[in-house]
């Protein structure tokens, strides 16, 4: 929320200016664009009459759930559908209530009524799971998806690194995206993973056998899943040199990490611009680290 809206909430709605297709981010059900407000179900209808659908396309019309909303305030299903009804026939187009052209919704909310087009989150994310090759160390393709979204919020004209790329989950919820993304990874054996699951998905980027610290060209922003198994054992030193190669090919880094590196990143040139955590189990939790 903080990277999409420069804001965040405690409740199920968040109110911005900002359109985001809501496809993008796992976390989002829908985005209703308002159209009318109204302080009363009466004033909404009233201005629903100078709604006018183009006659070579279709509407329809649903009620959007408010989770805000108290229990006292709900309403049962026989009294939105009812409500629904009433909308659509103030709007002047034809109906189709099964492959309508346009999706208007209409929800409640505290204060009143708002009326929009609605656009509901496709999880692209979901199909995504089902790749042929699989790395134990890997993010989930959940998490992978919202870290893209937290480093990428604004998809044109920028140029994305992910230089340690393992099997590519990061890659493939950049490319899915339209995400100007490349990969690159010291590990030989799991690049044939990452092109594999890449070419799965019907997607194509450049991923290549490459030190992190080699890495010469310069990047708008860099995500960087730092290695942490058995046999990626990094020393503190190996850790500050792949930070401080990083600080100088992206102007913007976003680090994932088990261990805590905030004394590396500092020294690396590194300022902490946001974090969170993400918890695996009671045991286990990643941090992300928003840098600049």
């Amino acid at each position: 929320m903080r990277a999409f809206f420069n804001q965040d909430t405690t409740g199920a709605l968040l109110r911005s200016a900002i359109q985001i297709d809501p496809s993008r981010s796992p976390f989002v059900k829908g985005r209703l664009k308002i159209i009318i407000e109204g302080a009363s179900l009466k004033d909404l209808l009233e201005q629903l009459k100078d709604i006018n659908v183009n006659q070579k396309q279709t509407f329809k019309v649903i009620y959007v759930k408010n989770p805000d909303l108290l229990k006292s305030e709900e309403m049962s299903f026989s009294q939105r559908q009812a409500i629904v009804m009433d909308v659509a026939l103030k709007i002047n187009g034809n109906a189709d209530l099964v492959s309508p052209d346009i999706v208007f919704g209409l929800m409640k909310i505290k204060g009143g009524w708002v009326f929009g087009i609605y656009k509901e989150s496709t999880p692209i994310w979901h199909r995504h799971q089902e790749k042929p090759h699989h790395y134990s160390t890997a993010l989930n393709t959940r998490v992978a998806r919202a870290v893209v979204n937290i480093a990428v919020p604004n998809v044109k004209g920028l140029k994305v690194i992910d230089p340690c790329c393992g099997i590519g989950t990061v890659l493939i919820e950049g490319l899915s995206m339209g995400i100007d993304i490349i990969g690159s990874d010291l590990n030989p054996l799991v690049m044939k993973g990452a092109r594999g699951n890449i070419a799965y998905f019907g997607y194509e980027t450049e991923v290549r056998i490459k030190d992190i610290r080699d890495i010469k060209e310069s990047f708008d922003v860099g995500i960087i899943d730092m290695p942490y198994n058995l046999c990626s054992v990094l020393s503190r030193k190996d850790q500050l040199q792949m930070l401080q190669s990083a600080r100088a090919f992206a102007n913007k880094v976003v680090v994932i990490t088990v261990e805590p590196i905030d004394d590396q990143l500092v020294e690396a040139g590194f300022k902490i611009q946001d974090r969170c955590v993400v918890k695996k189990s009671k045991t286990f939790s990643r941090q992300i680290i928003v840098c600049q």
